[in-house]
């Protein structure tokens, strides 16, 4: 969803686009993430490359430091236990911190993980920008959004190998070429929509797969479709997020050349 005001929408996409790489690129941006580390497959607690003692209290989670670990919660070195809850806000903001390094506490389906949020990551280091076509006016669709008459959750294999459920509250209808095309959606907590979805170009000229973040519908469903904000999604960035797949019905079969397309690394 845009914040920018300036009215020529040339401009207004390349701000866009030069935000989006100054976020990725951030120290604590997604190019950062090294691991995402679940606790059921450390019962010990100890995880590789990652200081401390980590355990899953069902609840919430434990960790115990000594001096010699270096770790620090909200800013203060630990030196004992410390008991975490999902971290909600900014990466750099979490609770928990290494040197540089956040580590960022997170829940999925009653699972609780450790993310390692590294400045210097290879990743990082090796990032040149982000492709993406330039704007093309062409691109930029009225829609509607048809919400079902209840939510429901569909089970999508992740980019980390698992099956998880994803939420889906209605259904975005577009037209190209005078053919609709529909995307299963969810409404994000601001209003806005979130669709992840494949098209001819996936694999192949641009990421297998890529996420729409229309702006909140109107009161009657009508919503613009900009698909030169299309975006990579964060696995794009580093292989250790759990992105969900374009669930059922979400592969267009037409191409969607417009948006971000690859990663471009050194």
């Amino acid at each position: 969803m845009s914040t920018d005001t300036d009215p020529d929408p040339v401009r207004n996409w390349e701000n866009w686009h030069e935000r989006r790489i100054a976020s990725v690129s951030a120290p604590h941006g997604p190019l950062s993430l090294t691991g995402t580390h679940w606790l059921s497959e450390y019962p010990e607690g100890r995880i590789p490359a990652v200081p401390g003692v980590w355990r899953d209290r069902v609840d919430d989670v434990s960790v115990t430091a000594g001096a010699g670990d270096g770790i620090t919660v909200d800013g203060r070195p630990l030196t004992g236990e410390a008991v975490l809850t999902a971290d909600r806000g900014p990466i750099g903001g979490s609770r928990v911190a290494h040197g540089g390094r956040r580590l960022v506490v997170m829940r999925r389906e009653g699972l609780w993980a450790v993310r390692d949020f590294d400045p210097d990551s290879p990743a990082r280091r090796a990032f040149v920008t982000v492709e993406a076509t330039p704007y093309d006016p062409r691109w930029v669709l009225p829609g509607r959004f048809r919400p079902y008459p209840e939510s429901r959750t569909v089970r999508v294999g992740n980019a980390d190998g698992r099956e998880r459920g994803l939420g889906l509250a209605g259904e975005l209808a577009f037209s190209v070429d005078g053919t609709e095309h529909t995307l299963g959606a969810a409404v994000e907590p601001d209003g806005s929509l979130w669709a992840v979805f494949a098209d001819a170009t996936s694999g192949l000229t641009s990421y297998r797969f890529r996420f729409l973040r229309p702006s909140p519908p109107a009161a009657d469903g009508t919503v613009t479709v900009d698909l030169n904000r299309v975006l990579l999604p964060p696995c794009a960035f580093a292989e250790h997020f759990i992105c969900p797949f374009p669930p059922p019905g979400n592969t267009l079969s037409i191409e969607v050349p417009a948006g971000e397309r690859n990663v471009v690394v050194r």
